[in-house]
């Protein structure tokens, strides 16, 4: 059983984990947050333990995660892709923060607005 790797996106108080599950068995681990947030499985199919109840979903569908409730995502399938979409609620942090992977050509990474931080690499916050 492994992570699925992971892609970090924050813009515009807008934060997406773009998760890849290489590998029927693959696991994001059990965790909760403050508040309700969608998961859009983009490709595959996923079973989704919530609390110790379990729900399977085939893509394309977008799965509601509720607040304060411990969730747990395992693919069915190699290849299947989600991503965990929610404004951030609080904090004090102003800047964007973008994976250098999702850059287009002609943009140079170090010329970005100062608000705009690039990360090293995506896994290290996996």
């Amino acid at each position: 059983m492994a992570s699925p790797k992971s892609q970090l996106s924050l813009i515009s108080n807008l934060w997406i984990k773009l998760m890849t599950f290489e590998r029927a068995g693959d696991v994001n681990e059990g965790h909760k947050h403050a508040f309700d947030h969608p998961t859009l499985l983009v490709k595959g199919r996923l079973l989704v333990d919530v609390d110790g109840t379990v729900s399977e979903f085939t893509a394309p569908h977008i799965i509601f995660i509720a607040r304060n409730k411990v969730h747990t995502l395992t693919a069915l399938e190699g290849g299947t892709v989600a991503a965990c979409i929610h404004a951030l609620r609080d904090g004090e942090r102003v800047e964007d923060i973008v994976d250098p992977a999702m850059i287009p050509a002609g943009i140079n990474p170090n010329h970005l607005p100062d608000f705009i931080k690039p990360l090293a690499t995506a896994d290290h916050f996996a």
